[in-house]
């Protein structure tokens, strides 16, 4: 019997009717900018409802079309917003599911990490937004792929990064880490404070918290591998709520970025 994991925040985050999703996912990615540098090993992408941060996570995305057919696997990392988890939980689930179709889950990598003591853990992901609203830009973008579902609890950068590494593989492997930034500041203040976030993130330097970013421990943990393998990291956008939808007074951060 095949166990999947239904969308929580279809018809919320993002558009539950498949061709109204798959008309604004095509919409925001034609917009952005595919560029024209090497394939992403990794991306960081915001998790927020489309209509807020969907276009930051469309300039993310849009830099994988170039290699659509190169990536067969997706390690994607979110914090845990719904259910804590202590350390990190992956799920039994064999496919996630979303308006555009089920994304099998990759049962052989969760395997290895559950001999290295990744638990099991199904609650913190039934509700979880943080990488279900990654999937559909993935299924726009790539061809066929499966996905290793990692939500992220209180790990030190260490165990993020040693769980990365069990897992790096090569060309076929793209790793997605899944990242709001600041939180209901004035909008001025957010710039200030985002901008902070940005130059560590270029930097490679992973003493970011949770006031800088929501999913700062597997940013943590990219960080910490990135910066062993010496990666270089690009900016893609950086902007906040106040610039896509709502008024200035509390905005959310929001930034994409691309490591080769």
């Amino acid at each position: 019997m095949t166990v999947v994991r239904e969308p929580a925040v279809a018809g919320q985050f993002y558009p539950e009717d498949p061709g109204e999703l798959r008309a604004l996912v095509d919409g925001l990615l034609d917009e952005a900018t595919a560029g024209d540098g090497e394939a992403p090993k990794a991306l960081i992408a915001p998790h927020a409802g489309y209509v807020y941060s969907g276009a930051v996570a469309a300039s993310a995305y849009a830099r994988l079309a170039p290699y659509r057919d190169v990536y067969s696997r997706v390690v994607l990392l979110g914090p845990c917003h719904r259910v804590p988890v202590a350390g990190m939980a992956v799920s039994g689930a064999d496919a996630f599911r979303t308006p555009l179709g089920d994304v099998p889950v990759d049962r052989e990598a969760v395997a290895v990490l559950e001999a290295k003591g990744v638990t099991v853990f199904e609650p913190s992901h039934q509700y979880e937004h943080s990488l279900e609203v990654q999937l559909p830009f993935l299924q726009t973008v790539l061809g066929k792929f499966s996905i290793v579902p990692v939500v992220v609890g209180e790990a030190r950068p260490q165990a993020v990064a040693s769980l990365l590494e069990s897992l790096w593989g090569g060309p076929e492997t793209l790793i997605v880490v899944s990242s709001d930034l600041s939180h209901y500041l004035e909008y001025d203040a957010a710039r200030v404070q985002d901008s902070t976030t940005c130059r560590r993130i270029e930097h490679l330097d992973f003493q970011i918290d949770h006031d800088d970013a929501c999913g700062a421990t597997p940013l943590r943990g990219l960080m910490l591998a990135a910066k062993r393998r010496g990666m270089r990291v690009s900016t893609l956008d950086l902007r906040n709520s106040g610039d896509t939808e709502g008024d200035r007074d509390f905005v959310v951060g929001y930034g994409a970025w691309m490591l080769a």
